[in-house]
């Protein structure tokens, strides 16, 4: 489906605005419009750019957290929702893909969300990632099988991971198979622990960025968030913990499929764009040098089994219908019932008809 063969991409580096959806919102179209304004084709959002990373999960004890999960949930973004209209009309209107990282409330829990809306205000594809990292999943479920997904757009083949999906090899190497041209990289800021855990910084995890392109022989667009004094206010930063999270922490960049950064990088503490023209040509350089999953494969030796048969979530309730023989037996009844589903794209609903 390719039509372009240069795609201007534009990888955001900004703060959330702190757990308020409204206002993100309004952010997300302001940053799109600037995008638009300089050509570009694509933007590109962070990990839970709505309605900001709930980085007070890291911060305290369970029970002190506990404090800022209901209004984290209030502000989470659900995919039928006004506010979502609001940023898919924005892409109508600007004529722009817009690759978005959210926290995704469905029912009463929260996943961590990516979706790909394109210039026509369609919602191309949603995901979740697999399995949230370490004391994240204490706030958000999982993911499936079909999470792992690539689709054929007019910009080219388009997917995305979020965060330490990235450290992944099984999860890459399921994409990289599906021939991607244009990987999305969701970040948080990288200022979390920045004296304690160096896995967490912005030099491995760009690195890992990085290596993405390399191995996939595809462009990645890493796009990350940066902490304000607002967001230390707000999750009471002070002497105690201050060295915990700290101001700045962006570090967003576009790699070309030999690894080049196809732009500077901006100060850490800084907001603005990455924007960078994504010649779809190199795609084919890169893939006559290295392919692993074509010619620099060896499949007798080493394969990855992906589970198709997973590839959809299964519903939590299983509801069996009764003929009206079993109905009349001591002790049965009949269980025919609706039950909610949750997971954009997927049935909402399992209807066991009533037995006549």
């Amino acid at each position: 489906m390719q039509t372009r063969k240069i795609v201007r991409a534009a990888a955001v580096q900004a703060a959330s605005p702190n757990y308020d959806l409204a206002a993100g919102v309004d952010k997300t179209i302001e940053l799109a419009r600037q995008a638009r304004d300089e050509g570009c084709d694509l933007i590109v959002f962070g990990e839970t750019w709505l309605p900001g990373y709930p980085f007070h999960v890291w911060l305290g004890a369970p029970a002190w957290s506990l404090k800022y999960s209901a209004r984290y949930y209030a502000n989470s973004l659900s995919l039928d929702s006004a506010e979502f209209q609001r940023i898919a009309q924005a892409a109508r209107t600007l004529g722009i893909f817009i690759a978005l990282g959210y926290s995704e409330r469905s029912g009463g829990s929260l996943y961590l969300g990516q979706c790909l809306i394109d210039d026509k205000g369609e919602m191309l594809w949603s995901r979740r990632k697999l399995k949230p990292t370490h004391v994240e999943r204490t706030v958000f479920g999982e993911g499936y099988a079909r999470d792992l997904i690539v689709s054929d757009t007019e910009l080219g083949r388009v997917g995305a991971l979020c965060c330490w999906e990235h450290l992944s090899p099984l999860s890459k190497y399921a994409l990289y198979s599906q021939h991607e041209a244009i990987h999305i990289a969701a970040w948080p800021s990288f200022s979390l622990y920045s004296e304690q855990a160096h896995a967490l910084s912005a030099k491995v995890n760009m690195a890992a960025s990085q290596i993405y392109s390399v191995e996939g022989q595809c462009f990645t667009i890493a796009a990350s968030s940066v902490v304000t004094q607002e967001t230390l206010d707000m999750l009471e930063v002070g002497e105690h913990n201050a060295s915990l999270l700290k101001v700045g922490g962006g570090s967003s960049m576009i790699f070309a499929p030999d690894g080049r950064t196809l732009a500077p990088y901006l100060p850490h503490d800084a907001e603005g764009l990455i924007i960078a023209d994504l010649d779809m040509e190199e795609i084919a350089f890169a893939k006559a040098i290295n392919d692993p999953v074509g010619h620099y494969s060896k499949p007798e030796a080493t394969r990855l089994v992906l589970d198709l048969g997973h590839r959809e979530p299964m519903t939590r309730v299983h509801s069996k219908s009764v003929t009206k023989a079993e109905a009349s037996e001591p002790g049965v009844q009949s269980t025919a019932t609706s039950v909610a589903i949750s997971h954009p794209q997927d049935s909402d609903t399992l209807l066991v008809q009533e037995p006549s």
